[in-house]
Order: C-alpha cells, then structure tokens, then sequence
C-alpha cells in the first residue's frame, strides 16, 4: 500500500476530531470577544477605550499573520502550534479577569490575537494536508458549518452563565473550550498530514523562497481580494460591539444575555450559509458568493441605524451571518485555489488576513469615537457604507477574479 493510499485511509477516521476541533476553538477564538467590551463598559469604560484596545489586538494580529502563514508553511508541527496557541490564548483571557488595567487589557488582547493568527492558518493547513486541493472547498465547508455551530452553543452557554453567575463564568466556558481543543487536535495522527499538500505544493515542484508580501503584490487577483476585504472589514468589525454597546445604553435588562443572542443568530446563520457557500463555489463560482456577502454590509448597516432593539437583532446579525458565513468558505478557497502549485498557500492566506486585518482592527476605534461624537445610528450607516468600496472592486476587476478562480 502507498504513502498516499496510507493517507487517503487515515483522513477518512479523522473527520471527526477535524470537526471537533473547529467546534470548539470557536469559542475559545470568537466567544468571549464580543463579551469583552459589556465585562469592560461594567468596569467604567467608555466606547471609545474599548475600540482602542480591541485596535491594538488587532494590530498585533495583522502585523503576525504573515509571519504566522510562513511558520505553518515550514513546520511539519502543525498540531503543536494549534495546541501552543490555544494554552495561550486560555491564559491571556484569564488575566482579564485579574485586572481590568488598560495595558494588562491590551497585553492579554494583543497576546490572544497573535495566537489567532497562527490557529487561523494552522486549521487550512491541517485540513489542506489531510484533503488535498481536490477535497478542500468541501471540507471546509463542513469546517466552518462546526466552527459555526460552536459558536451557537458557545454563546448560548456565555449567555446563560453570564446571567446566572456573572461575567466571570464566560471566560471559564472560554478555557474549558480551549482544553477541549487541544485535546481534538491531538486526536488528529501526525502522519496523516501531508505537508507538501498542506502548504499547496504539487508532487515534485521547486522550494522556492517567496515571502508572504511578495506573494501578495505579484499576484493581482490575490491584491484586489485583499483589498475587498480591508473595505468590507473596517466596517464589519466595530458593528457587533457596538450593536452590543447601543443596546445596553439605551435598554435595561441583562447585557451578557443580549450579546449572546446577536452571536447566536449570526452562527445559526452562518451554518447554513457556510454549506451553502460550499454548494455554490462548486457550481457558480467564488465570485458570487463574495459579491453577496458583500451586499450584505450595507444592508445590515441601515437596518442597525433604525432598529437597536430585542426585535432589530434579527435582521442585522441574519444578515452578519450571510456575509460572515459566505466568507468563511469562499475566502480560503479563493485563496488556496489562486495559489495552487505555489507552495505558499498558507503565506498568501497569512497575506490577505493582513490587509483584512488592517480593516477589522481599525474598524473598532473608527467605530467607537465616531458613536462617542455623533451617536449610534449615524455610525452604523458610516460603517454599512465602507463596503460599497469592496463592491466597486469586485465589479471592476470581476473578469480577472474570475478568470483566475476558473
């Protein structure tokens, strides 16, 4: 029997701990964010500080992830980094809770987002090296329909313990998630990964030594999905926290309760959405289905303006999750099916994040001071119209996107 025989067979026994293991570092990488800023604005913060520490996690995550692409494109360590990563993040959540410190704050959320961006890129690879470039777009969809759902029962559960036992509990659930996923990833043998596919190498092609950045600008359909992104995210990222915020100050009631039920509308969305995205990459292209979850922003944005309500929830987060949820799929795929051959699959993910990053990491701040100067509602629509930009891309350049995704 073969090596690639060998590993055809083992990938068939690790679905499951493949699936777990995004089920459960979902939360540990998405649940107690959104919390952060209701357990913050509690210790007497305004939006303003809040946006700014959520900044510069995501500053120190942009600036690691192409670093963080090659890493994973080098090692054949790749469960080692997802466990370091995960022991790292665990412990960075706790020290939140030691002290509520602005530079304690901004250390824990700077060292949670390096670790993200190693686990982000750690998770393609894995999966790349189990399925090959041929059942990617397929399993991932799978993936993210897991990750998703973690997500749900992650944020239902903050929820729940939030409102019974305080802010405290959120970020325990957050640790055992994280125990829980270094014990999946675990599961998963060694040997079947294969690290030239995880990294998208062709049998037999040459080592070459193009970096993260190099990979970005020498490849034109890569620059343009990259720069979509930057628009869509910088006014994406501030949109839940401050939904989040808009919503505490203007009602009473328990905020770690409706914060879950923003995270838990948009995750049950993105399930459908995520196996949705994979069915129609398949059949329509990734163009489409980019262009779509583009669509979505400016929508969601002024529904956001005129219904900060337990009633308005519904329709933004439906819509954060079509957006969210198509992404997910679409993006990695794009990227992976744009790199194929390169041997840098990781790097140019690792690429794209940044530029990504640098709209989701701006996008907090942007949003916090401007909700502090002119108020919620004119901020949501500011920030539902940084996507019109990512639309304007997408239609001008559709013919390369599309050719290089044919």
């Amino acid at each position: 029997m073969t090596k690639h025989t060998n590993q055809a067979s083992l990938g068939k026994n690790i679905k499951w701990p493949l699936q777990s293991l995004n089920f459960f570092m979902a939360d540990l990488q998405a649940g107690v964010g959104p919390f952060l800023g209701i357990f913050l604005l509690a210790h007497h913060w305004n939006a303003g500080l809040i946006g700014s520490v959520m900044t510069i996690g995501g500053v120190a995550g942009m600036i690691m992830t192409i670093p963080a692409g090659a890493l994973i494109d080098a090692t054949k360590k790749k469960r080692f980094y997802v466990v370091l990563s995960a022991a790292f993040t665990i412990i960075s959540s706790g020290l939140i809770l030691l002290s509520q410190n602005f530079w304690l704050v901004s250390i824990s959320q700077v060292a949670t987002a390096i670790a993200g961006s190693v686990i982000g890129p750690a998770i393609i690879g894995i999966t790349l090296g189990i399925v090959r470039q041929k059942g990617f777009n397929k399993q991932n969809g799978y993936n993210q329909a897991f990750n998703h759902a973690g997500n749900v029962v992650g944020s239902a559960l903050s929820g729940f313990l939030g409102y019974k036992y305080g802010m405290p509990a959120i970020f325990l659930l957050a640790g055992i998630f994280g125990l829980l996923s270094i014990l999946s990833v675990l599961m998963i043998p060694a040997k079947a990964i294969d690290d030239k596919a995880a990294r998208g190498m062709k049998e037999g092609a040459g080592e070459d030594k193009a970096s993260g950045l190099q990979v970005l600008l020498q490849c034109k359909p890569l620059l343009i999905l990259a720069a979509a992104l930057a628009f869509f995210h910088l006014g994406n990222g501030a949109m839940l926290p401050l939904y989040g915020l808009a919503e505490a100050e203007k009602h009473s009631g328990n905020a770690s309760m409706f914060v879950a039920m923003t995270i838990v509308i948009a995750q049950l969305t993105m399930i459908v959405t995520s196996l949705l995205a994979m069915k129609m990459s398949e059949t329509k292209g990734y163009w489409l289905v980019l262009f779509i979850s583009f669509i979505a922003l400016p929508i969601r944005g002024l529904i956001a303006a005129y219904m900060v309500s337990n009633v308005g929830i519904y329709p933004v987060q439906i819509l954060d999750g079509i957006g969210a949820g198509l992404q997910s799929v679409a993006v990695p795929g794009l990227v992976a099916h744009i790199l194929n051959g390169t041997g840098r699959v990781n790097i140019g993910q690792g690429a794209v994040m940044t530029v990504q990053g640098l709209g989701a990491s701006f996008s907090p701040a942007i949003g916090g001071w401007i909700a502090n100067g002119i108020g919620y509602s004119a901020t949501f629509m500011i920030l539902g119209a940084f996507a019109i930009g990512s639309i304007l891309l997408w239609v001008i350049f559709s013919n390369t996107i599309k050719e290089s995704s044919s």
